[in-house]
C-alpha cells in the first residue's frame, strides 16, 4: 500500500514521459542511423552501414578547426554572461518587488524578439557602414572602419545579448534561497562590501552560476541563426557546417555524423563541468 502513491504518480506522468521520450529519442536514433550510411554524389545515400563518416570527421583538420572555433565562441560567451549576470542577479535580489518586476521584464526583453530580427539588428550595428563605425568615423576616432562583421567577436557580442537572460535568471533563482543573515553577520564583523560579496554571496550563487553556464554553453555551441548571419561564409561553426552538408552538398550522412559528434561533445563537456563544480562545492562546504 505504501507504494500506491508512487505508482499513481508514474501512471499519471507516463503519457507525458512517453510523448517527450518519443520526441527526443526517435529523431536521435534516426539521425544516428543516417550517419552510418555512405553517400555518393551520383547514387545518393547508400544502404550500407559503416563508421566512414565519423572517420572523415575526426581525420580532417578542417572539422577540428570548426569544432575548436565553436567551443571557443561558446566558452567566451559563457564567461562574459557570467561576469554580467552574477552582479545583475545580485542587484535584482536586493531590489523591491515592484522594481524587481520591471527589471525581470527588461531582462526577458531580448527573448521576446525573434532571434533573426535581433541578429539582423546587430548586423546593422556592426557592419562596415553600420551605426557603430559611422559614429566612430564622424567623431574622428577612426579613419578606417573596424571589422566586426564576419568575425568571432561579432558572433560572441550578439550571442551574449541573447544568452545573458538565461544566466541572470538562473543566478537570481539561486540567490532567492540564500540566507540574508549571513551577509548581516559578515558586515557586523567588519567585512567590506566586496569581501561580503566574494566570500558570502558568491558561494551561495554558485549553483545558479553552474546551471546558467550549462544552459548558455549548450545553447551557444548549437546556435545557428546568429553565426549564420553574422559569420557568413567566412566564419563557420558546427551548426552552419551541418546546414551546408544537408542543404548544399546534400551529403546527409556526413551532416548527421557531424551533428552527433557535436551532441556527444557538448554532453561530455557539460557532465565533466557539472562533476567538477559539484566536487569543488562539496569540498568548500565540507
Amino acid at each position: 500500500m505504501s507504494h500506491s502513491p508512487t505508482r499513481r504518480a508514474w501512471a499519471l506522468s507516463a503519457p507525458a514521459l512517453l510523448l517527450f521520450g518519443t520526441m527526443l529519442l526517435v529523431p536521435l536514433i534516426m539521425t544516428f542511423t543516417l550517419s552510418l550510411h555512405s553517400f555518393d554524389f551520383y547514387k545518393g545515400i547508400g544502404s550500407d552501414y559503416s563508421l566512414h563518416n565519423y572517420v572523415a570527421v575526426f581525420g580532417d583538420s578542417y572539422y577540428w578547426e570548426i569544432f575548436g572555433r565553436t567551443f571557443a565562441i561558446a566558452l567566451v560567451t559563457t564567461l562574459i554572461c557570467a561576469v554580467i549576470g552574477v552582479p545583475m542577479a545580485y542587484f535584482m535580489s536586493r531590489m523591491g518587488s515592484r522594481m524587481r518586476s520591471v527589471m525581470i521584464l527588461v531582462v526577458l526583453g531580448p527573448l521576446l524578439i525573434s532571434v533573426v530580427v535581433r541578429t539582423l539588428g546587430w548586423a546593422i550595428l556592426l557592419g562596415n557602414r553600420g551605426v557603430i563605425n559611422t559614429a566612430l568615423k564622424d567623431w574622428g576616432l577612426i579613419d578606417m572602419p573596424i571589422k566586426m562583421m564576419y568575425t568571432s567577436g561579432g558572433i560572441v557580442l550578439a550571442l551574449v545579448h541573447v544568452m545573458v537572460p538565461f544566466m541572470i535568471l538562473a543566478v537570481w533563482a539561486a540567490l532567492q534561497r540564500r540566507d540574508p543573515s549571513t551577509e548581516a553577520a559578515a558586515e557586523s564583523l567588519g567585512a567590506s562590501a566586496w569581501t561580503t560579496f566574494r566570500r558570502v554571496v558568491l558561494p551561495q550563487a554558485m549553483p545558479g552560476v553552474l546551471s546558467g553556464s550549462l544552459i548558455v554553453f549548450s545553447l551557444s555551441a548549437s546556435s545557428f541563426a546568429t553565426p549564420a548571419i553574422l559569420g557568413g561564409r567566412r566564419m563557420k561553426v558546427v551548426a552552419t557546417v551541418v546546414y551546408d552538408e544537408f542543404m548544399n552538398t546534400l551529403n546527409w550522412p556526413l551532416g548527421a555524423a557531424i551533428a552527433i559528434v557535436l551532441l556527444v561533445s557538448v554532453l561530455v563537456i557539460m557532465v565533466s563541468w557539472n562533476r567538477l563544480i559539484e566536487a569543488r562545492l562539496g569540498k568548500a562546504h565540507a
